[in-house]
């Protein structure tokens, strides 16, 4: 095998870190993490020491590693949704191939501004659509381009986000604010809407969508309830949001939790564990309580400054006129996806977590098809997009999607947030026309 490929990471946080540059951790023949641009000093310590990166390659910002001139052949780029287009755009024109998180950018204007970048550099701008690489998704995937349910005529896909889920990422998170991140229909549904581009295989004609942040809000709660899970809230020990039970006596709130995490090979205080990660560097049970008592993720769910909705809507049609159904809430009590396909032969259920397919043919035979899931991230899918990055890197193989694929997934969440807070039905022919005037604008 040639020399292993070498790659730098922009973001060293649970994405950049944990979800990607750990793969050259556990694949050192294949790639090599060689640079590392983070503002947050822990974070970039702890990526240097783990790939024994020189302090010459270590960088504070993604302006000062692309002004070192090219270090690698690739470049991971995880940052924060708002801070994706620049770095992006950046790394291409200094040559390299870039990975590039999920969303493509928190703006329609900036998510044209990186497939205008890569075509026009030529690069590789591989988003990270991470399901498509997961087994689950491809052998559904595999099921519904067989034909065995014939034309599809009803889809039905939900994203049932868990409630301590919703708490962490969209309440008290960094995705909790518009204003600071994305809507949540982008931040969160992009990889749905990706797969449904993926498996349909045509055009969305038209697109409505409702939705509205109903729970999460002060107005649900009395004034005796304090803005901090430890400061004394009277309903703390029994409220399933509490940060207490979430961060601190976590086998209050996820009783097998432990279990779960030393079966699977992980220790729970490690410092790349998440969501523990997330609140703290420091994830002792000393570290997390200062966490909770001083930070964001200590607020009450009822006092944060988030908008992003907790329950959204999005219906769409098909140029067959087919129609689609899109359902993402953060009250589900179990983190899971599920859907239902209704094709002129058939129908489809399948679930994540278990991963199973069930196949129900009229009048004829059923059969359920369960997928063993990898230990992984995103049931394998963060193992297999850096595994197939290695070998586009590599020039084995080219990308399974192109960036300007991955602009049709967030056409539709933007199109989403458009018409859920306008109250219309999006034309999506015409809205497809004003992306592409908008790339001939930043032309």
């Amino acid at each position: 095998m040639s020399n292993p490929v070498e790659v730098v990471v922009i973001g060293a946080g649970g994405r950049g870190a944990t979800a990607y540059a750990s793969y050259a951790l556990r694949h050192p023949d294949e790639v090599r993490v060689v640079g590392v641009a983070e503002p947050d000093p822990i974070r970039r310590q702890r990526l240097a020491e783990a790939h024994d990166i020189d302090d010459s390659r270590c960088f504070t910002t993604w302006e000062d590693l692309v002004a070192a001139g090219q270090l690698a052949d690739g470049a991971i780029v995880a940052t924060q949704d708002q801070m994706h287009v620049g770095p992006a755009i950046a790394a291409m024109e200094a040559g390299y191939d870039v990975l590039l998180e999920k969303p493509m950018a928190h703006t329609l204007e900036g998510s044209v501004q990186l497939v205008q970048a890569a075509e026009r550099t030529g690069r590789v701008l591989q988003i990270c659509h991470v399901l498509r690489y997961a087994p689950f998704w491809r052998k559904l995937h595999e099921v519904l381009e067989s034909g065995v349910i014939g034309e599809i005529v009803t889809v039905e896909h939900r994203e049932n986000v868990a409630y301590w889920h919703m708490a962490h990422s969209f309440v008290r998170g960094h995705w909790r604010n518009k204003a600071l991140s994305s809507p949540m229909i982008l931040a969160k549904c992009c990889h749905d809407l990706d797969i449904l581009v993926w498996n349909l295989k045509q055009p969305v004609t038209r697109l409505s969508s409702v939705g509205s942040l109903m729970h999460y809000r002060s107005e649900s709660v009395g004034p005796e309830i304090p803005h901090r899970c430890t400061d004394g809230c009277p309903i703390e020990a029994t409220c399933p949001f509490s940060a207490i039970g979430i961060y601190l006596d976590y086998e209050r709130t996820f009783p097998d939790a432990r279990q779960r995490m030393l079966a699977a090979g992980m220790d729970p205080e490690a410092p790349d564990v998440w969501p523990f990660a997330a609140i703290s560097p420091d994830v002792s049970r000393a570290g997390r309580q200062r966490a909770i008592e001083t930070g964001p993720y200590g607020r009450c769910v009822y006092h944060c400054d988030n908008d992003v909705v907790d329950h959204q809507t999005v219906l769409m049609e098909l140029a067959s006129g087919a129609s689609v159904t899109l359902v993402m809430h953060g009250h589900s009590n179990e983190e899971h996806r599920s859907m239902r396909y209704d094709g002129t032969k058939g129908t489809l259920r399948a679930r994540v977590e278990p991963d199973e397919i069930e196949v129900h043919i009229h009048g004829g035979k059923s059969e359920r098809i369960a997928i063993e899931r990898p230990t992984t991230g995103h049931g394998g899918g963060d193992e297999g997009i850096m595994h197939d990055f290695v070998r586009v890197l590599r020039g084995e193989i080219a990308p399974l999607t192109t960036a300007r694929v991955s602009l049709e997934s967030h056409l539709l969440a933007f199109a989403a947030e458009d018409a859920r807070l306008s109250g219309q039905v999006i034309n999506m022919a015409e809205y497809r026309a004003r992306a592409e005037q908008l790339a001939k604008a930043l032309a």
